[in-house]
């Protein structure tokens, strides 16, 4: 039996290592390449990511990655999943360098808009996930589970269909979104223990 090649983007953005160990723990091999050919190839996609949104699209156009990614993603139509830098970059804009997205779903990525001095920015640490509708990625995962978060920008989407689950921090904001073949999750599933290797399962198995 063929087993999907799981190729993890590599932008020199993204805590792979991390990722990498929570695959092999789970019993699957990833694949961390920025080769164009190989991403090609891929059975499923992983858009990891940390840091500055600006940073993070100029290095995917240095390594001529959008073109190819625009192809898998919104044409074949393979699945992909952004983690917490990488799911912002879905978006079509953010407030972090003032730089469109890839734009691959209908939403913006802004500051978070604290007044109260108990939160503080960035936001660190667990915090649980309020799940908004159902789909495969939380399939197993009790409700209100807790993830890692680290961040100080979150998605806002247009469309509320996209939305999977929200977070409460100061104010409830998108914690993670599906558009067909497009998931994102603004928290860290390597980092997240149990139910962030299930969610992980969940995408490698759709």
């Amino acid at each position: 039996m063929k087993k999907d090649l799981i190729v993890i983007i590599d932008y020199d953005m993204g805590n792979i290592r991390s990722i990498l160990n929570k695959l092999k723990r789970a019993g699957y091999n990833g694949t961390v390449t920025d080769n164009i050919e190989t991403i090609k190839s891929a059975d499923k996609l992983i858009l990891p990511g940390v840091g500055h949104f600006l940073k993070g699209i100029i290095k995917l156009k240095e390594k001529n990655l959008v073109n190819v990614l625009n192809t898998m993603v919104c044409e074949k139509k393979t699945p992909i999943l952004g983690i917490c830098l990488g799911m912002q970059l879905i978006t079509r804009h953010s407030e972090e360098g003032d730089v469109e997205g890839l734009n691959w779903i209908d939403a913006e990525t802004i500051k978070f808009r604290l007044n109260d001095v108990r939160h503080k920015v960035p936001h660190m640490g667990w915090n649980s996930v309020e799940i908004k509708k159902d789909s495969p990625l939380f399939e197993g995962i009790l409700p209100n589970s807790s993830f890692y978060f680290v961040h100080s920008y979150h998605v806002v989407c247009h469309n509320y269909e996209d939305v999977l689950t929200t977070t409460k921090y100061g104010y409830e904001f998108v914690s993670s979104f599906q558009k067909e073949n497009i998931y994102g999750a603004q928290f860290h599933p390597e980092k997240s223990h149990e139910s962030g290797e299930r969610l992980l399962c969940n995408f490698l198995n759709l």
